[in-house]
């Protein structure tokens, strides 16, 4: 067997996600044989490695032996139960740990597939604690400019980024939009605490004219990933807990693209030092393995659907999967990497060798911004460097970096014209090396298409 056989039956029956299908007449489709460690290994023997995690889900590298063993040793007694009525020690002990792991006074955890329906999850249970507490009013959700929260018709709603959203208009709620922090839009010489300090006052304005119809805001912790990686300090976030709890409002917390280690610390709100009322949870919480989602939630917000059956006051919300054992397992086994191989020091020295290895693009005359949140970087590519104009977005410059980085053996998938990175926590410095000097290859081709 090799690619162009599996491509053929591929096209034949497939439709991809994220993708115009009609690229692949002229753009390769790889199709994967194996994976180990960073590295992906397609059917005619070519390597790739994994810049990008798989979609940001895979953190200790491909066919993990960790990993592996516990899910084989799992799969050995149970694979999945329903969860209504029934419950199994993996879920039970994966919940122990994340009620000891995460922030401060989140306690209950409620399982789903994916993290679209998480954040369903989320958005159901503050609409329905407010209902439950007599204040069916406040329906309304704030969601951030640039903002990106799944592809379910409820995230997508409460998300902003208009590739995506656009065409479905229609069939959306209504939300409130306040300005992004992102750091890229600050003034000259203004620093990234500085702008986002200030871009709380709109976000203020609106809770304060706004809270009694208000159920929640919804944030992506420090990155807004799908939203070009741009990014922010995280006083805003310390900013924003005070205003909801001043305004009586919810605090949903996206970590699942963020949580898990990827910008320096456990879960990013960490470096706030703030605890939100609901926190969403997914792909690397099973090591890039299987699906499993987790929305967090206080006592409080519980106790409100704790009542008598009669009352018709509990969350009949669920899904197939929820909970399932083997995802339990694997998000378990990722867990106690965490804790005997300690990661988070170890990333603080992998995001140092990464910052030092783009210090050469700074000077270069189409990188608008080189930008960095532990162990997620971006290289924003511009026409003109001084007023940060950007290319056309139907030119695909961000493509040529894509076909370069194939070229070479490095799989990078730009955002539009933003390269970035967002490796496997086990690369090691010749690997981080190659990606870098790839992309930085791969810019420069880009640029110099007429």
């Amino acid at each position: 067997m090799n690619n162009q056989e599996l491509v053929i039956r591929d096209l034949a029956v497939l439709w991809h996600p994220c993708t115009q299908m009609k690229d692949h007449e002229w753009l390769p489709m790889i199709p994967i044989k194996r994976g180990e460690g960073v590295y992906l290994e397609d059917y005619d023997g070519n390597r790739f490695i994994d810049a990008i995690s798989s979609w940001w889900v895979n953190l200790f590298g491909h066919a993990n032996a960790h990993i592996n063993q516990k899910i084989i040793q799992q799969l050995s007694s149970l694979e999945h139960v329903i969860l209504a009525g029934f419950s199994h020690e993996p879920v039970i002990e994966l919940s122990e740990k994340l009620v000891e792991l995460t922030p401060k006074g989140l306690s209950k955890c409620f399982y789903a597939d994916n993290g679209s329906s998480a954040i369903e999850v989320a958005i159901k249970m503050s609409f329905h604690y407010w209902y439950n507490h007599g204040k069916p009013k406040k329906t309304k959700f704030v969601t951030l400019s640039n903002s990106y929260h799944g592809e379910t018709l409820g995230a997508l709603a409460v998300g902003n980024v208009e590739l995506y959203k656009d065409i479905y208009g229609p069939l959306l709620m209504e939300t409130i939009t306040a300005p992004s922090p992102d750091c890229y839009e600050r003034e000259e010489g203004e620093s990234w605490e500085a702008h986002s300090k200030k871009m709380i006052e709109p976000m203020i304005e609106i809770l304060e004219s706004n809270h009694e119809n208000i159920a929640a805001v919804i944030v992506e912790p420090l990155i807004q990933c799908a939203g070009s990686m741009r990014m922010y300090h995280p006083i805003y976030l310390t900013k924003l807990r005070e205003a909801c709890d001043l305004y009586n409002v919810h605090l949903i917390a996206d970590e699942i693209a963020v949580g898990f280690g990827r910008t320096g610390s456990l879960f990013a709100c960490q470096q706030a030092n703030i605890s939100p009322d609901f926190m969403c949870l997914s792909k690397g919480l099973t090591g890039g393995y299987l699906p499993l989602a987790v929305t967090l939630t206080t006592e409080n917000i519980y106790s409100a659907f704790y009542d008598d059956y009669n009352k018709l006051n509990a969350f009949l919300h669920s899904h197939s999967y929820t909970g399932n054992a083997l995802g339990c397992a694997a998000a378990l086994a990722t867990l106690e990497i965490f804790e005997k191989d300690n990661v988070i020091q170890n990333n603080k020295k992998l995001s140092a060798n990464m910052a030092n290895l783009l210090k050469p693009l700074a000077d270069h005359p189409n990188v608008g911004e080189i930008r960095q949140t532990g162990m997620v970087a971006a290289i924003e590519i511009v026409k003109d460097k001084q007023s940060k104009q950007a290319y056309d977005w139907r030119e695909r410059r961000g493509l040529s970096v894509y076909q370069h980085g194939l070229s070479k053996g490095v799989l990078l998938r730009p955002l539009g014209n933003v390269v970035y990175f967002m490796p496997p926590y086990i690369i090691n410095e010749d690997e981080l090396k190659l990606i870098v000097s790839t992309a930085i290859e791969g810019i420069d081709i880009a640029v110099s298409r007429q």
